[in-house]
């Protein structure tokens, strides 16, 4: 059985994805609730509720196979205040709790017992942030520490209807043989964007010899739907009042108003989401404007202090339309989570964890194509691509 950390490890939905041929030797997060939320569904056997930064290499158990980091983003992300990295030693920026996670992982290999493979999950501003510093200064640590790696970017929308992309870096010890069909020699759609392509071009030379462009197959089709993860009669939330459904509509664009009318001439139950931005007029004064979508995918979870609003359910039946908050449960349900999964009985703790998690299926098509293989894979010498 495979062995792994989890840090940032929020409610352990990276620990979800990978399932149950795995086994988690240490989780952190300083989040009391997030804790409390991790512990109710994997135990605390193994859980250390600190500040990565108060974590040292003899609270970590055993050797791991994996180290799983979904780092802070609020500082990578447009909907955050996208002020980036931060240097090492910095503690200004919550995304700059990459660097005592990160030295953490160095002392574990001059200690002997560096980890075989490493996941980074982030936005994918952390691609760009800082005019794409910030990501060079990740891939140099990479490399620096004795990683091959590449960079992928998944759409949880692929598996979930959820429209969620996220970077995964994965970093794999340089002394472990990559079977050639886990490689390729260039880009491959859909999992290296234009962006991945930018950062990479960004690189300096010597780190880009280091860069892997990792293959992974193309998942089947998504079958799922929006509207079969909502209820008509949902747990903690209520519909809203038509007066209140009234004052959303009458914030939507021309452009979204027309969106709203097709939908009413489809003569069936529509489902579809909508997010309140503030967007600036012709005169540049910023008004709230509702933005609503009906492709059968929700818009992505957010947590209020990322900077966006709750997402909101819409459900056209001809003239009659309803409105509500998106329940928690069906907030799970869109991170791939089963109904078994225990949420915090708040309903703002319930959305944040739900909104600072990682799809669990992404987790799952990572592990089954890429990460199980790596970490069975035989140590020798690797030869990088100059």
């Amino acid at each position: 059985m495979a062995r792994f950390y989890e840090f940032f490890a929020g409610g352990g939905m990276a620990r979800a994805g990978l399932g149950a041929g795995w086994e988690c030797l240490f989780a952190n997060d300083f989040s009391t609730m997030k804790a409390a939320t991790y512990s109710a569904n994997w135990g605390d056997a193994h859980l250390r509720v600190a500040d990565v930064a108060a974590v040292t290499t003899a609270d970590l158990p055993g050797e791991a196979d994996l180290v799983w980091a979904s780092t802070p983003c609020q500082d990578l992300s447009l909907a955050g205040n996208a002020v980036g990295l931060g240097a090492p030693g910095a503690s200004a920026t919550r995304s700059g709790a990459f660097w005592p996670w990160w030295s953490l992982m160095t002392q574990l290999a001059k200690d002997g017992r560096k980890p075989r493979v490493i996941v980074i999950e982030n936005v994918v501003g952390a691609l760009s942030s800082n005019k794409g510093a910030d990501f060079q200064v990740l891939a140099q640590a990479m490399a620096e520490a004795g990683y091959a790696f590449g960079a992928v970017v998944i759409d949880a929308k692929l598996f979930l209807p959820q429209s969620r992309p996220r970077l995964f870096i994965i970093g794999v010890s340089r002394d472990i043989a990559i079977a050639p069909v886990l490689r390729r020699e260039g880009p491959q759609t859909p999992w290296h964007s234009a962006a991945v392509q930018a950062a990479f071009d960004r690189l300096p030379a010597i780190t880009r010899e280091a860069w892997i462009w990792w293959a992974l197959p193309t998942p089947l089709v998504r079958r799922a739907e929006l509207a079969a993860f909502i209820e008509d009669e949902p747990t903690g939330v209520s519909w809203h009042s038509p007066a209140a459904t009234r004052a959303l509509l009458a914030a939507m664009t021309p452009a979204n108003t027309a969106k709203l009318k097709q939908a009413q001439t489809l003569g069936r139950r529509t489902v579809g989401t909508i997010y309140k931005r503030t967007r600036p007029d012709a005169a540049g004064v910023k008004h709230c404007r509702a933005e609503v979508r009906f492709d059968g995918v929700a818009g992505c979870l957010r947590t209020p202090s990322g900077g966006s609003s709750r997402q909101t359910v819409i459900v056209v039946e001809g003239r009659k339309i309803r409105t509500r908050l998106l329940s928690t449960r069906e907030a799970a349900r869109l991170m791939g989570l089963p109904d078994s999964y225990i949420l915090p009985s708040n309903y703002n703790d319930a959305y944040h964890v739900c909104g600072d998690g990682v799809a669990t299926p992404v987790v799952r098509f990572l592990a089954q194509h890429l990460l199980e293989k790596l970490v069975q894979a035989r140590a020798e010498p690797l030869a990088i691509r100059a």
